[in-house]
């Protein structure tokens, strides 16, 4: 009786959780599962994705770092007015100021160290090395690196060789400018030779042309791209026999600006040769200086900061004055232009 009791009551009960577990699995276990392979797939497709490890070999931890550039936090503009004369002849350059020579001086005692007897080559080239103040008018700005080329008054020979293209329709301008020392000039007849492939544009380092002209070179403007003459670029003028001669003789440097320091800029100029008188060299000096001085911004303080000279092979560097030659504050005419351009952009504004 008891027994069949209990059978009874077990089956009932097994028959009613069946039931139930049915239903709750129906309502309650659906966003587990898709949780769940939603899991599931996330895992599988992220074991497909191939991760790609570069062996590095063994550094020693000497060289660890190397690849990395450091900025020097040092400035490279230099003044050494706090540091004392030297009232001897022989004293470090590293404790004492700087002799300031002249440019006489300085192309004088070049001379005297390449003699035979020393470094033997009496006829070495002499070079300006110069360094400026990058900043430009505004504040927070600075002068991008450019290229210039400057008319020294007294020409001198230089390892390179130019080759000038010039344009122009008169006779007597072409002779001008052959005697100026173009190495070719002609009017029409260049340009038919040019079309045809005779006459190679690439074979020649500056192409000028004079005004009268201008419109005959419309058809081979697409061979000479941003070589066409033009007077943003000092190649297109009624004076073609200055202008042959400027890129003829001329010598043509280019300021770099400092990638780590953008206020400081330096340059070096070769203006003549040992051989040549020093006064011809200090002349070409004082052209010079005055020639980049025309190109500095319209702002407060100075643009050259320092200038030296050398002559390889030796190491030797002499300081000059730049403000012998140079001024150091900006003319009243400038400053008085810098001012009318801030009135107009003030009224604009």
């Amino acid at each position: 009786m008891a027994g069949t009791l209990f059978r009874t009551l077990f089956n009932s009960t097994l028959t009613f959780y069946k039931c139930n577990t049915t239903n709750l699995r129906t309502l309650h276990t659906a966003p587990v599962s898709f949780a769940a392979r939603k899991g599931t797939r996330a895992k599988a497709r992220a074991k497909k994705v191939k991760v790609e490890v570069t062996k590095v070999g063994f550094i020693p931890h000497n060289q660890r770092g190397r690849d990395k550039t450091i900025k020097s936090t040092v400035s490279k503009h230099a003044d050494d007015i706090f540091k004392p004369t030297s009232n001897d002849d022989v004293y470090p350059l590293k404790y004492y100021r700087w002799v300031v020579y002249t440019a006489e001086q300085a192309v004088e005692a070049h001379r005297q160290t390449h003699h035979p007897t020393m470094y033997n080559v009496p006829d070495a080239l002499v070079s300006a090395q110069i360094e400026f103040n990058m900043e430009a008018a505004k504040k927070n700005r600075y002068l991008d690196s450019f290229t210039r080329l400057s008319l020294l008054p007294h020409i001198f020979p230089r390892d390179e060789e130019r080759t000038i293209l010039a344009f122009c329709k008169s006779s007597e301008l072409i002779k001008e400018a052959t005697d100026a020392g173009a190495t070719l000039a002609g009017g029409t007849d260049l340009i038919k030779k040019i079309q045809d492939g005779q006459i190679k544009l690439s074979d020649f380092d500056y192409i000028v042309a004079h005004p009268n002209i201008l419109t005959d070179l419309v058809p081979i403007r697409g061979l000479m791209k941003r070589r066409f003459p033009s007077l943003k670029t000092h190649t297109l003028g009624p004076d073609l026999k200055d202008i042959v001669r400027k890129f003829s003789g001329g010598v043509q440097f280019r300021v770099k600006k400092d990638e780590n320091q953008q206020n400081y800029g330096f340059v070096e100029i070769p203006v003549g040769r040992l051989n040549m008188e020093p006064k011809l060299v200090a002349e070409n000096i004082d052209a010079l200086l005055k020639d980049i001085q025309s190109a500095r911004p319209k702002r407060d303080g100075l643009f050259i900061t320092r200038c030296l000279i050398v002559s390889p092979p030796s190491p030797e560097k002499l300081k000059i004055d730049p403000f012998v030659h140079v001024s150091k504050t900006l003319s009243k005419e400038v400053q008085e232009d810098s001012d009318d351009e801030g009135e107009a952009v003030a009224a604009t504004a």
